[in-house]
């Protein structure tokens, strides 16, 4: 097992999935301020998701013998249009797994690293769909009844 390939996914992770589950919450707080309450928790429950998956990641680069960084990451967009903020996250996950699938075939021989980063690329996953559903949902049903059934 290479401790220091783990290491270096782990803080890259961390870093990224950091400021990504910020922007889940700082987008959630502004759906909230439109009224887009289901939306709101939607992407609060989401950026707590994946505090978890960062703590995760955090004790498991401190069990490597890692140093931990504070790293700084690029400025993120927020969105006052929820159907452009679904466009614009469905893009970052589709980028962000194909990335997560090649850093845990690097791991492979840290099998419980390997198995956090599993169950990481699961729920992103499942996130990835959510979010093509909704899409695919205001294709059929129009906007409006998508932001009346899902986002209010």
């Amino acid at each position: 097992m290479d401790k220091q390939k783990s290491i270096e996914a782990l803080q890259f992770f961390i870093t990224n999935l950091n400021a990504q589950s910020f922007q889940h919450k700082l987008q959630a707080k502004i759906f909230g301020s439109m009224g887009y309450k289901k939306l709101e928790a939607k992407y609060l429950e989401h950026s707590e998701e994946e505090q978890g998956f960062v703590n995760q990641f955090i004790d498991r680069m401190l069990e490597l013998g890692g140093e931990l960084k504070q790293e700084a990451v690029s400025a993120q967009t927020l969105f006052q249009d929820p159907v452009e903020y679904l466009k614009a996250d469905n893009k970052v996950s589709v980028e962000g797994i194909e990335l997560l699938r090649k850093c845990i075939d690097g791991i492979k021989d840290d099998l419980t690293t390997f198995d956090m980063m599993k169950e990481y690329l699961k729920d992103e996953e499942k996130d990835m769909y959510w979010t093509e559903e909704q899409l695919g949902l205001i294709e059929v049903i129009g906007l409006k009844h998508w932001i009346i059934k899902t986002a209010i």
